[in-house]
């Protein structure tokens, strides 16, 4: 039986095999993820994560961050074989492992709860949630032209197109 080979014979570059520079043009991170131009130009549409900097002229500047963004999203969907709707869900998972909610502490507020003060602004928040609820008494918005005063009367558009009749032409 035959051995199955890796597709890619390379290892793909580390972040410390990335050069030491600001910016990196599309060719240069095509080089060193050994992707197409056009395959990373699909990968910004398709991750939200990998946003380069378009410079006056119109040209994509990758930075070093992009630039490992793209070697990892290589490596998730070349060497583990993950779908692109599949390692999104993996930065997904990260980004939530990685930032952990903090706690909201306010210094000088009670430990324990109260109920009878909860209660009370449960009330009050009602009250305010009716108040604003309701209709104003007055327009807010005032109309800029006065409203008319004239005494002449107003046509209908029954009386606008009420017009006689023209006389019929012989047809004979």
């Amino acid at each position: 039986m035959a051995q199955h080979q890796p597709i890619r014979k390379t290892t793909p570059p580390s972040g410390s095999d990335i050069p030491d520079k600001l910016y990196f043009r599309i060719g240069e991170v095509a080089k060193l993820c050994d992707v197409p131009a056009y395959v990373l130009r699909f990968w910004e549409s398709e991750f939200p994560q990998l946003k380069p900097h378009k410079g006056g002229t119109g040209q994509r500047l990758y930075r070093r961050r992009d630039v490992e963004m793209a070697l990892r999203i290589k490596s998730l969907l070349y060497n583990e074989g993950y779908t692109i709707p599949g390692a999104r869900q993996v930065f997904k998972s990260e980004l939530r492992h990685s930032e952990p909610q903090l706690a909201l502490t306010i210094e000088g507020a009670p430990t324990s709860i109260d109920s009878r003060q909860l209660r009370k602004l449960h009330k009050d928040l009602r009250e305010l949630h009716t108040l604003l609820s309701k209709s104003p008494a007055r327009p807010t918005v005032h109309p800029i032209r006065a409203p008319r005063t004239s005494t002449a009367p107003r046509r209908t558009p029954e009386k606008l197109f009420n017009l006689p009749l023209l006389p019929e032409e012989d047809k004979s």
